[in-house]
């Protein structure tokens, strides 16, 4: 099981057709989910149908919880493992490790980058927040804003401040939510409101197929889909994201997708196997990438021939990756972000105050505490 778009379907679908050449009594067939399912669907719910599964990292917590994913430290891959974890981009790797288990395998590295049209603007894209603001108010801009997206972004420039967010009992300081929330207002009215019903590839289509779409979008998950010729009918260039009151990316939210293998599985060596052939530089940098996978080794990130083909995507947006932030994974944080992006949405289009939405969000974090 993997999802729903060509980034997380074609590159397992040749992996597993170049595996079995390898392996000719192996078949491995592939399912996909709704990116939406990929973020809240849980794990649990598809680990008695399938072996290996393409999985979201903060749902490692409530994997570990329910028992239904085989570790994958498992003995004679101690080299592979530690050659992953050296060439992990950022915390991808260290992602799907939990209570010291290796419970899944980077094969695909994300976090919010920007985005820009170069036939739109010059490569001198914005390096901090005043500069996006004033793009904003010649309506340049543009940035997914649906639920899960809008608390990324909250997180996101929270991190990017200095701030702590969701440790021990609290969520957030309430001087820095508020000025978080008051600065997402301000930029959600200088856009488009079509982008508060958008996801990143609802902002990525619209930017690369619109003759007078968006030209730059501050935060966005990357896909280096849109940065190859021929997938959009205007390719997109991506940079590293802004920060807020310096030129530095750091504290933007990783995401990426990991390979894991159900406990389930009655050929777990098989599939172990498998998890470990995909993840590793030689399919990561090749096959995996010219299948339009977007690569979680550093390999890849570093190749001549991948940067080539997406418009230096890996090399523009590698600072913006190794500084991301890891989002929480303990059992019950999937249930925090379920019903926290509905706040954070409810109110930047003003349907909250800003007092009660911080409230409500420090009340779901600690419900979501007290139920791991």
């Amino acid at each position: 099981m993997t999802w729903d778009h060509r980034r997380g379907f074609d590159p397992m679908v040749a992996a597993s057709e170049d595996y079995a050449k390898l392996h000719p009594d192996v078949v491995i067939s592939w399912e996909k989910r709704s990116l939406q399912a990929f973020a809240d669907r849980p794990i649990r719910d598809m680990t008695d149908n399938f072996d290996l599964l393409v999985i979201d990292h903060p749902h490692v917590g409530e994997c570990y919880q329910d028992g239904v994913l085989a570790p994958l430290n498992v003995g004679g891959r101690e080299k592979e493992l530690a050659e992953l974890d050296r060439n992990s981009i950022g915390l991808s790797h260290q992602s799907y490790n939990f209570e010291g288990q290796q419970w899944a395998l980077a094969i695909d590295a994300a976090t919010p980058v920007a985005a820009f049209r170069a036939d739109l603007m010059s490569n001198d894209v914005p390096a901090q927040w005043d500069d996006v603001l004033r793009l904003a108010r010649h309506r340049k801009v543009a940035f997914a804003l649906v639920p899960i997206n809008a608390l990324m972004v909250f997180m996101g420039i929270t991190n990017n401040l200095g701030e702590k967010i969701a440790v021990g009992d609290q969520l957030i300081a309430r001087e820095t939510g508020q000025f978080v929330l008051e600065k997402m207002k301000e930029i959600v009215a200088l856009m488009d409101p079509q982008c508060l019903d958008l996801d990143p590839i609802g902002i990525l289509d619209w930017m690369g197929n619109a003759v007078d779409g968006p030209a730059y979008s501050p935060f966005g998950y990357g896909y280096t889909n849109y940065s190859r010729n021929g997938y959009c009918q205007y390719p997109i260039t991506f940079a590293d994201a802004p920060g807020v009151r310096c030129a530095d990316p750091r504290g933007t939210v990783i995401g990426g997708t990991g390979i894991a293998v159900s406990n389930t599985c009655r050929f777990k060596d098989v599939a172990i196997d498998f998890a470990y052939w995909v993840a590793s530089a030689e399919i990561q940098k090749g096959l995996y990438f010219e299948s339009g996978g977007q690569p979680g080794h550093a390999a890849a990130w570093e190749s001549d021939i991948c940067n080539e083909a997406s418009r230096n995507f890996f090399r523009n947006t590698r600072r913006t990756l190794d500084t991301a932030w890891l989002r929480p994974r303990y059992p019950g944080y999937i249930e925090f972000q379920d019903h926290a992006g509905d706040i954070v949405h409810a109110c930047i289009k003003s349907e909250l105050r800003i007092n009660s939405a911080l409230d409500t969000l420090q009340d779901i974090y600690r419900h979501s505490r007290r139920s791991s």
